[in-house]
């Protein structure tokens, strides 16, 4: 199946984009603001033509840089979303969830963060952008703001531009099965179940959690870091104080 995971800041509509893709209700709408950076909920989301997709709806960043202690509870959960995406083959795509609006920092560092972090740019990002439902015609808006995206250093394979609000009035409801078509139809243009889903290969996890170090206000304390790897991921106390060291070391080259 092909494993598709959906990331962006609270209020871009990841969950809302979910639904429309499955063209009924499978996950719950709420704000991520209660949840943790790579806290992830799963869905099976089936298409049209009969085509299962699983979809990771995954919890971003909410400002441009992680405190400590954001940094190391999302240690844990980085390590329970990469058992995961694993088991079922890795990742064919990626769909960045924006709101339409301004290009802000903490988008670009969200896109840092799945994109380069977790993905090593191996997997192929369409952007999505949302609340467009006034936008008239709704592609204007990527017209408009393709350089501002560009100037961050954020690009995609592909893009949609949409509306996933269920709650608009009359006049924009064609716009939302127009989004639906387009959504559905780049979605099916960079991924299907032919595609070898990626996996970062052995030390993944060890990667993308030092990598995770360069958007960390302050330095974690190296016992804590040990502490969560061993204790809730898992790891014996060896190859944890080596993750922490390589981490360590990272941080001082950089």
């Amino acid at each position: 199946m092909v494993n598709i995971v959906i990331f962006g800041e609270t209020g871009a509509g990841k969950s809302s984009v979910t639904n429309l893709m499955a063209s009924q209700k499978v996950a719950r709408v709420s704000p991520d603001t209660q949840r943790c950076t790579l806290e992830w909920t799963e869905y099976t989301v089936t298409f049209d033509d009969g085509t299962p997709y699983q979809v990771f709806d995954t919890v971003g960043l909410e400002e441009p840089r992680l405190q400590t202690k954001e940094y190391l509870t999302a240690i844990t959960n980085a390590h329970n979303l990469i058992n995961a995406l694993e088991k079922r083959g890795g990742i064919n795509l990626l769909l960045f969830c924006i709101r339409g609006g301004r290009v802000t920092a903490t988008m670009k560092s969200n896109y840092r963060l799945f994109f380069e972090f977790l993905c090593e740019k191996k997997v192929p990002l369409v952007l999505v952008v949302t609340n467009l439902e006034r936008e008239d015609p709704m592609e204007a808006w990527y017209t408009r703001n393709r350089t501002h995206l560009e100037k961050y250093n954020i690009y995609s394979v592909g893009h949609a531009c949409i509306t996933a609000a269920t709650t608009i009035d009359d006049r924009h409801r064609d716009k939302y099965e127009e989004s639906r078509e387009t959504l559905c139809s780049v979605v099916q243009a960079h991924c299907n179940d032919s595609m070898e889903g990626w996996t970062g290969g052995q030390g993944w996890f060890a990667s993308l959690i030092s990598k995770l170090m360069e958007l960390v206000i302050g330095r974690p304390d190296q016992t804590d870091v040990i502490g969560i790897l061993t204790k809730r991921c898992g790891m014996n106390r060896k190859v944890a104080q080596q993750v922490a060291q390589q981490i360590r070391r990272n941080e001082d080259q950089s």
